[in-house]
């Protein structure tokens, strides 16, 4: 569906088609962008693997932290490419307490680099790296455009579509406002798309889930 059916079809269920409209263009738009987001992250709905600019992250010996495109939501697998041609080494990704308790010493280490710390918005490798290196990711991540115009289309499949509106619905009724006011219809609205989607993950879950690799994939050290 496009950014205008979706709109349209928004404002069949809000009976709201008569201008002046009880909810402006702008409003909507933005909600069915929320919706879009929120979807993404709670349903894990875009897999990437092949953006250069959302996967690969050049690399620069003495440097250990660097920024994740703003898009990455979850980084499924690591691996640095070496820039002599070598075969690329998967790097496993760990949280700090888990390399505190299984090698103290990582903030100093010396070796090759085979571990990741991902933050919020940022990866932090432990290890030695080498000129030309390179860290290529596969991660889930959200929308890299904003719905703006009447052709455009959200990046999701196009199965998922009709339950943005529910999102949207959810906020347009959520609004103190004498004549559009609905916690009701609000939270019936809210309840479909979780029921649709899953539950949007607290910051705590978020955290939980990045760090939750090593402990499957990462060798037993000695």
């Amino acid at each position: 569906m496009t950014l205008e059916e979706l709109i349209r079809r928004f404002r069949t269920l809000a009976v709201d088609k008569v201008q002046p409209y009880l909810f402006a263009d702008e409003d909507v738009i933005d909600w069915l962008n929320d919706a879009q987001r929120q979807a993404c992250i709670r349903g894990r709905l875009l897999r990437e693997d092949a953006n250069p600019a959302v996967c690969e992250i050049a690399l620069t010996p003495g440097q250990r932290t660097y920024p994740l495109h703003k898009s990455v939501y979850e980084i499924i697998n690591a691996r640095i490419v070496p820039g002599n041609g070598d075969r690329a080494r998967t790097v496993f990704l760990a949280s700090r307490e888990w390399m505190d308790e299984n090698m103290p010493d990582w903030r100093d280490e010396q070796g090759q680099a085979e571990f990741a710390i991902q933050d919020d918005t940022s990866i932090r490798v432990v290890g030695v790296i080498t000129t030309g290196d390179k860290l290529v990711i596969e991660c889930y991540r959200t929308p890299l455009k904003m719905l703006a115009n009447d052709t455009d289309k959200p990046e999701i499949h196009e199965a998922h579509h009709e339950y943005l509106i529910q999102w949207a619905l959810h906020k347009a009724f959520s609004v103190v406002d004498a004549d559009t006011f609905d916690p009701q219809r609000s939270d019936r609205s809210e309840a479909a798309f979780t029921n649709y989607f899953g539950r949007m993950p607290d910051s705590d879950l978020r955290r939980m889930t990045r760090e939750d690799v090593p402990h499957h994939n990462a060798p037993i050290l000695p």
